[in-house]
Formats: structure tokens, C-alpha cells, sequence
């Protein structure tokens, strides 16, 4: 999801050669092709157990396999279950009702895994991107070493990289392949340095304005018995517009759909018939329940968004498509440019899902038989056994974490819906703009009149439930930290009343008019969204108000935001546009600061109406 930034070891990681790439800083490198196939082999083993050498007279080869694809998408660092309304997914009923369902945290995707696993000789392990960055506190204190560290023990076989990936630059994304500890911070733990991820991450469409080259590999192929399935990774062509520019500096992000037909068409050249495209971009099902028939032909039924013009161009020689980006559950089919179905999957986010395909590979052709793939999402219960293995982790980094992660910044006097809100327009996203104008309006700080904060900067819910020992009701570091993680600065500019009105304008228009992007905006900016119009259109002007007022298109306005969208971003050129720049605290800093000077166990902050913006629908 758009948002901003904050803040490999030996050969198993790599699955398969692959020539000719570049480096990045000198930190990316590809292995031998003998190491690398020889690892392959190795974990493909570990994975689904060794070859029979008994004495028994052999049987007849089977002519097809079936090889199991095991899936998830933008676990986002949630090593923990999520809390509140995003840790949860919605399931259909039987008489047609919807409940959620508690689901998420690393210890049951473990379980579920090593669950689904049994029984399989054939199994792969493979993730749709984003599985770092924008993360809790628990992870992204540690620049998602933790992450890293659990997905090399749940054996992730591969992911494609996301947009998330980038929120600290390619160097850092190589040292998460590579290893070695952090730069400035060094390593967290005496006498350990950070190994870097066992799994390859694949980034066939970016690549270095210096070389044309992929920063990262482009493909791997998976190994066993004969078996060969090759994987090609691509993240969104626009992760530029919702990554600072910072974090992209020096790459080029390519189509997603030329990329993945030329590396389709050398992988067939190389004999391997059986492709699996990893991209990170998605689309929205008609219906939120993650057991939704995707396929159901009724009217308004199916899946919409970019996925489905990326699946229509891609190469028929591309078997299935995991996905994720849109944090959606689905599993459709999409047809090919040769009109044939194919399957596209996507496993909702922060770990509550998983996708269990079977991919039958014939053995003489070297393909997968379209006709017999079949998928389902399952979902990632808490009723089951914990990982212990995940446990102990998860108690290792927290002790390192607690100092930080438990002090009190504030109290609330029920939950404050951000990312788990249903509407355009969220509770906590009104707090947290109202903390940027409150901490921004001093003449000194920035002067600032209008406070936006951009939707997909809001990370997770506000829970008025303890998450540890703290008590009810009280908002740690920790807490404060999952809903922004970014630790962007703010910025307090200088805008027209006509750019504020063109700013607005964008959110429902251009690159925002499929999915708007409604900015969450601080307390006397009131206006009407018109979603039965299109485009630009659908911002009622004349009623743009600021405390009362009409907003004046010849006027000026110091207007707070952070970093991010002060640079243009969620394709917000106007906020680009503003003069007269003061840098001031972090956006954390800014909401910890309100939540401190606004709240108290006696008095806590109850959560906004969420009446700024009037939507007619």
C-alpha cells in the first residue's frame, strides 16, 4: 500500500543462475550456477523429503506431479497478530452473513505452513512482495531484521520485491539479501551479525540508471527430481510516485508486463515450460470475504483494478499469478492473451492468509496442465498451535524492543479506527492531521492552517484493549509507532487556495480517479466529494472551507504534511508545488506529543466523528 519510508549469506539463498546482473553498491551478487543448483536441490529436499532408495522393483513414472504452491503477500513485518480490525478477516457464512475472523501473527503462519506442507514431496514456498517496511515497532526498530530472521525459518523459497522494499533504499534492500549488520546501529545483538535472507528476492523490473541492469535477480527457478518451475519477480511500475525519492534514487522501474514476457521467453529457452510471475500489484474483488468465488458470473461479480490488464497481457507461457499489493484476498482466473484461464491469486496481508495451489506438472512436457490448477485461500487461525520456534523469536527481539516499545505517550477511551475503518474518512486519520496542525501551528514551528496526512501512511487501528501490561486505554511508543512507522519529517509549506483545491482534486482524479486516495484532513477544513461525477469533477468547490470561510483561490495557506507527500507523492503534484519549506519534527513525534498534551487516564481522547468530508455517493 503507498506510504513512505522510516527509517546474503551463504549460497542456500540463492534457488538458481541467473546471468547477467548487476549490483547495487556492490552488495548484490549472483553465485555460481553449480552453488546455486546445487542449493535448490538442497532445500527443495528439505521441503518435501528425499527420494526412495529401497530394493523394491520400481515403479512405472507417474506422468504427471502435483507440485504445491504455498502463498502470502505484504506481511509488512506483523510478526505479532495484528491488532483491532486489521488483525482479522471477513468470512461468508453459510446463511450468508459475514464475521470476522482473528487471524494473523507469525507463529500460526508457521503452523499453517509446516501444516499444509505435510504430505507433499513437492512444495514451494513463495511471497507476492511488500514482506518488509512499513512495519510494527517490533520489526522496524530493528530495520526488519527480525522479519528476515522468520521467514528464513518459516523456508520461504522466493519473493518478488514490493514497493515497501524501497523505504530505505537499495543498499538497504541488498544488506537484507546479503547480510551484515546496519550501518549506522550496527549490529543488535552481541556477538551476532545479521546473516541476511536464505530466499532469493527477485526485481526483474528495476534496475540501475547506471548499468540497465536488475539491481536484484530477475528469476529463479526451483529444483527437484526433474522437476523445474522458474519464478519471475516484478513490483508496481509506480512504486517511484509512493516510495520518497530518496528510497528510489538511482533505480528504473520498468512495465510489469513487458518485463515478465521477456523473462518468460528466456526461461522457456532455457527448457523451463512451468512459470509462476510473482507481482506486486493487485486488484479488489467485488466482495471483501476472503472465501468470495471470485469466479462467480453474476452482475458486479468478479475482480477490478490493475491486475486484470496485467494478467490479460502477460504470456501465455506464465502459468499462474501470486500477487498482492491491494492487501485483497482472491483467487480468479484471468485469461490469457491466447483467451485460455489462468489463475491469480492474492492472500490478503499481514500474514491472516495463505494460498495453497496445486500445480499439476506433466513430467514429459516439462508444463503445468492448466485445466487441473486449483487454489484457495485458507485462513491463518489463532485457534491453532503456536511455532515455538516463532514464539522464542518473538520474545528475543521483544526484550530487546521493551524499553522503548512500552513507554505511555497518551490514553484513548475506545478503539480509533484507521486502516481497519471502513470509510474514506477515519478517526484516526482526523487525529492524526489534527496533531500535525496542533504541533505545526506556532508561528516558530510553521505556521500551519491545514494539516493532510496521507491514507496509506495510517499503518493499523488504535485498540483501546492492552496489549501487554500497560492497562486499558493507554497508547504506547509501540503502538503509536505501528500506526506510523515511517518516521518521516514534516514538512509546513506555503500553497494557494487554488493549489489546496487542486490537491483535492487529485484524490479522486488522474492517477487517483480508479482508487482515490482521500486525504485525511486536520479540524476546520470541511468540503463534499461528489463520487457520482468523474474525475476532477467530483470535488464540489465552492464547498472547500476553512473554519467557516470559503477557501480563497488567490490567497496563500501554511499547510503541514509530511515529507512524502511535500514531494509529490500518491500523485499529489500540487503538495509539490508549496514554497517557503520549514522542516520540522517527525510526524511521531508530532502525534506522541498531542497524545501526551491532550490526554490523561482521567481525560482520554475519544475518537473524532469523522465529519470533515461529506461523500455523496
Amino acid at each position: 500500500m503507498s506510504a513512505t519510508p522510516q527509517k546474503n549469506r551463504a549460497a542456500r539463498r540463492v534457488l538458481a543462475a541467473a546471468a547477467g546482473l548487476a549490483t547495487v553498491g556492490a552488495l548484490v551478487a549472483a553465485m555460481p550456477a553449480t552453488a546455486q543448483e546445487g542449493h535448490t536441490q538442497a532445500k527443495a529436499q528439505a521441503h518435501g523429503g528425499s527420494q526412495s532408495h529401497g530394493h523394491q522393483k520400481p515403479k512405472p513414472k507417474p506422468r504427471t506431479v502435483d507440485v504445491q504452491l504455498l502463498s502470502f503477500n505484504d506481511l509488512h513485518g506483523n510478526l505479532e497478530p495484528p491488532a483491532g480490525s486489521a488483525g482479522s478477516v471477513n468470512e461468508t457464512q453459510a446463511d450468508g452473513t459475514v464475521k470476522a475472523i482473528p487471524a494473523g501473527g507469525i507463529e500460526y503462519l508457521a503452523t499453517s505452513l509446516r501444516t499444509a506442507r505435510k504430505g507433499h514431496p513437492y512444495s514451494i514456498t513463495a511471497a507476492g512482495g511488500d514482506m518488509v517496511g512499513a512495519s510494527p515497532l517490533l520489526s522496524g526498530l530493528f530495520h526488519d531484521e527480525p522479519t528476515i530472521e522468520a521467514l528464513n525459518k518459516v523456508d520461504l523459497d522466493v519473493t518478488t520485491v514490493g514497493n515497501h522494499e524501497f523505504d530505505e533504499g537499495a543498499v538497504e534492500l541488498a544488506r537484507l539479501q546479503n547480510g551484515g549488520c546496519h550501518p549506522t546501529e550496527g549490529c543488535y545483538e552481541k556477538g551476532k551479525k545479521f546473516k541476511g535472507a536464505d530466499f532469493p528476492y527477485l526485481a526483474a523490473n528495476v534496475t540501475s540508471e547506471k548499468t540497465g541492469k536488475p539491481i536484484l535477480k530477475p528469476y529463479t527457478v526451483w529444483k527437484k527430481n526433474g522437476v523445474k518451475i522458474g519464478f519471475i519477480g516484478v513490483t508496481l511500475e509506480g512504486t517511484p510516485n509512493i516510495v520518497t525519492a530518496e528510497g528510489v534514487k538511482g533505480l528504473k522501474f520498468h512495465d510489469e508486463i513487458e518485463t515478465v514476457n521477456k523473462y518468460a521467453k528466456e526461461l522457456d529457452k532455457q527448457g523451463v515450460k512451468s512459470i509462476v510471475a510473482l507481482i506486486h500489484e493487485g486488484g479488489a474483488p467485488a466482495s471483501t470475504s476472503y472465501n468470495y468465488d471470485c469466479d462467480s458470473p453474476g452482475a458486479g461479480d468478479g475482480i477490478s483494478g490493475p491486475i486484470v490488464d496485467i494478467a490479460k497481457g502477460i504470456s501465455p507461457k506464465v502459468d499462474a499469478l501470486v500477487t498482492g499489493h491491494t492487501h485483497q484476498a482472491y483467487a480468479c482466473t484471468i485469461p490469457d492473451p491466447a483467451g485460455n484461464p489462468r489463475l491469480v491469486t492474492s492472500a490478503s496481508s499481514f500474514g491472516k492468509l495463505y494460498t495453497d495451489t496445486t500445480l499439476t506438472y506433466d513430467l514429459r512436457t516439462k508444463d503445468i496442465v492448466r485445466t487441473s490448477v486449483k487454489s484457495a485461500n485458507h485462513i491463518v487461525s489463532r485457534d491453532q498451535a503456536k511455532a515455538k520456534d516463532m514464539t522464542s523469536l518473538i520474545d528475543r527481539w521483544n526484550k530487546l524492543a521493551a524499553p522503548i516499545a512500552n513507554a505511555p505517550q497518551g490514553y484513548i477511551s475506545a478503539d480509533i479506527n484507521g486502516r481497519g475503518a471502513t470509510t474514506p474518512e477515519t478517526p484516526l486519520g482526523d487525529l492524526i492531521a489534527d496533531a500535525q496542525l496542533d504541533g505545526l501551528s506556532a508561528a516558530d514551528k510553521g505556521g500551519a492552517q491545514i494539516a493532510f496526512m496521507n491514507p496509506g501512511g495510517v499503518r493499523s487501528d488504535l485498540v483501546y484493549k492492552a496489549s501487554g501490561s500497560e492497562g486499558d486505554g493507554v497508547v504506547t511508543y509501540g503502538e503509536a509507532f505501528t500506526v506510523q512507522p515511517f518516521t518521516n519529517m514534516m514538512n509546513v509549506v506555503t500553497l494557494t487556495g487554488t493549489q489546496v483545491i487542486t490537491a483535492l482534486q487529485q484524490q479522486v482524479s488522474g492517477s487517483n480517479e480508479a482508487s482515490p486516495k482521500i486525504l485525511q484532513v486536520s479540524r476546520g477544513l470541511t468540503y463534499t466529494l461528489d463520487l457520482t461525477k468523474t474525475g476532477a469533477a467530483r470535488l464540489v468547490t465552492d464547498t472547500v472551507k476553512l473554519n467557516g470561510e470559503s477557501l480563497d483561490p488567490s490567497k496563500t495557506y501554511r499547510v503541514a504534511m509530511n515529507e512524502f507527500l511535500a514531494g509529490g507523492g500518491d500523485g499529489f503534484a500540487a503538495l509539490g508545488q508549496g514554497t517557503d519549506k520549514l522542516v520540522g519534527a517527525s510526524d511521531l513525534d508530532v502525534f506522541n506529543a498531542y497524545l501526551a498534551a491532550n490526554s490523561s487516564a482521567t481525560a482520554p481522547l475519544a475518537p473524532p466523528a469523522a465529519d470533515r468530508i461529506t461523500i455523496v455517493k
